[in-house]
Order: C-alpha cells, then sequence, then structure tokens
C-alpha cells in the first residue's frame, strides 16, 4: 500500500472512530431540570469548617440503586463545594474526611436551588481485646 493510501485509510479510521465515540458520549441537559447544590460541611463537636474534604455524589436509579458515573468533590478551607447541573431525582451524597466518621445519605433533588449542611462526626472509640 502506498503511503498515500496508508494516510487516506488511518484519516478515515480516525475520523470513524471519533465520530462512533461523539455518539457516546454523554449528552447534555437540555430541556431537563436541573439544580445547583452549595454543600457545607462541619465538625459536629464545633460547628467549624471541614476542609479538603472529599464529597462525592451519585445519581440514584428508582430501584435504589447508584448509578456508575459519578462526581468528586473537594470542599475548600470555608467548607463549602459547589456543582451546578446536577439532574432532579434521587441524589447519594458521601462525605469522606480525615479523622472523621464517613457519611452517606439520599436526597430529594427537586427544585433549582438546594443548600446542605452536613456535620460529621468523630469516629467511636474501637473495642480492642488488647487495651
Amino acid at each position: 500500500m502506498s503511503s498515500l493510501k496508508q494516510m487516506t485509510w488511518v484519516i478515515m479510521l480516525t475520523l470513524t472512530a471519533s465520530a462512533q465515540q461523539s455518539q457516546i458520549q454523554p449528552q447534555p441537559t437540555e430541556g431537563k431540570a436541573v439544580a445547583r447544590l452549595n454543600i457545607v460541611i462541619l465538625k459536629e463537636a464545633n460547628g467549624k469548617p471541614v476542609k479538603n474534604a472529599e464529597v462525592v455524589l451519585h445519581q440514584v436509579s428508582k430501584d435504589g440503586k447508584q448509578k456508575q458515573e459519578g462526581l468528586e468533590l473537594k470542599t475548600h478551607d470555608d467548607g463549602k463545594a459547589e456543582a451546578t447541573g446536577i439532574p432532579y431525582g434521587k441524589l447519594r451524597i458521601q462525605v469522606i474526611a480525615h479523622g472523621f466518621r464517613t457519611y452517606g445519605e439520599d436526597f430529594d433533588i427537586s427544585q433549582p436551588a438546594h443548600e446542605i449542611t452536613i456535620k460529621l462526626q468523630k469516629p467511636k472509640e474501637q473495642l480492642s481485646i488488647y487495651k
């Protein structure tokens, strides 16, 4: 095969693969109701913000199963994280922060703006036979 034919073949394969990939990509949420979430993570003991907490958002199906795709956020110094374009429906929020118990709860997203405050607890003392 000549080099010109090879380049043409490679370009055609690349264009075909790109067209197929664009069909797989998630479609924009045009026409669907979406919300903005303002999430605040605080220490339960004193109400101070928890910075660098990992906030994981997952949509939940009608049968209660967590969907694979999700969104991960980190809180700022003020304990706040923000997400936009969240589709209406059930949303599972998990929070993981060093030195605190992992938090998880499902929320019903049904309006354009939500303010969610989560208070993290210190871990409970573990029982051990070696004490």
